[in-house]
């Protein structure tokens, strides 16, 4: 048997880093994205061309109903799964004072980034604690988060609270399933260069080469992907519960 990953959200960005990352490692892949779309089926393309299993997965995380059926499919195409990567995310609706916040915006942001990846997580464990697993494959869910679960940015309120929340679900999981020995971690991305990101990522750019992180620059997904893999590999073995500060620094306390 052979380790299978679902990786939501990773039709591009950090999804897209971890699918490869994990591919490279030998998983066979559930390429997530919202709708059937090209972006999508270029994702699986380019992960069908690493020459592992690899099936798309065209759901809304946030659509709780639609896990099951999903999960279902997956798992028909490419055997067990071993691992969830909860990536998947959206930022806000506009970046601003968080007294103008909308309750769309707030609303849409504990949906894909809390309430999503909850009920996910939820469906996937009952799954594997519900059948007998090979000693010898790692099982893990990892959480990707932000460094906004522990840093405020104060145009971003409702962001940096769904991920706040995102972060102590993860806590949660791992005190739950520590007994499974499935292993749960929560990876916080920092400044990354990703579609999100484009907006404002040449001010974090120049900002980082100034001193916010101790990394003179902003980090690419496949980095974060790197990191993924490495988790889902079992690669720090005896670990769970852990927060990896994938953010170049930025946070290290320092005066």
């Amino acid at each position: 048997m052979m380790q299978a990953a679902l990786v939501t959200g990773s039709s591009r960005g950090i999804g897209l880093g971890a699918a490869k990352a994990l591919a490279a490692e030998g998983f066979a892949i559930a390429v997530n994205g919202p709708q059937e779309d090209a972006e999508l089926s270029a994702a699986v393309e380019q992960i069908a061309a690493l020459g592992v299993p690899v099936v798309a997965a065209p759901f809304d995380v946030s659509d709780i109903g639609a896990h099951d059926a999903a999960l279902d499919k997956i798992e028909a195409a490419i055997g067990p799964l071993t691992t969830l990567v909860n990536n998947a995310g959206v930022g806000v609706l506009q970046r601003g004072d968080m007294l103008e916040v909308t309750p769309e915006s707030f609303d849409r942001c504990i949906s894909v980034n809390t309430r999503g990846m909850f009920f996910l997580s939820q469906a996937f464990a009952k799954r594997l604690t519900g059948r007998e697993r090979s000693p010898d494959l790692f099982h893990a869910i990892i959480n990707v988060t932000s460094s906004n679960a522990e840093a405020v940015a104060a145009p971003r309120a409702e962001y940096c609270a769904s991920k706040a929340a995102a972060a102590m679900i993860s806590k949660t999981l791992a005190v739950r399933l520590g007994p499974e020995e499935i292993a749960v971690y929560d990876v916080r991305p920092g400044l990354i260069e990703t579609d999100m990101t484009a907006p404002v990522i040449a001010e974090y750019d120049k900002r980082a080469k100034d001193g916010l992180t101790l990394f003179p620059r902003v980090g690419q997904p496949e980095e974060i992907g790197r990191i993924i893999a490495s988790l889902a590999s079992g690669k720090l073995p005896y670990t769970t519960g852990q927060v990896i500060s994938a953010d170049g620094g930025m946070l290290v306390p320092r005066f």
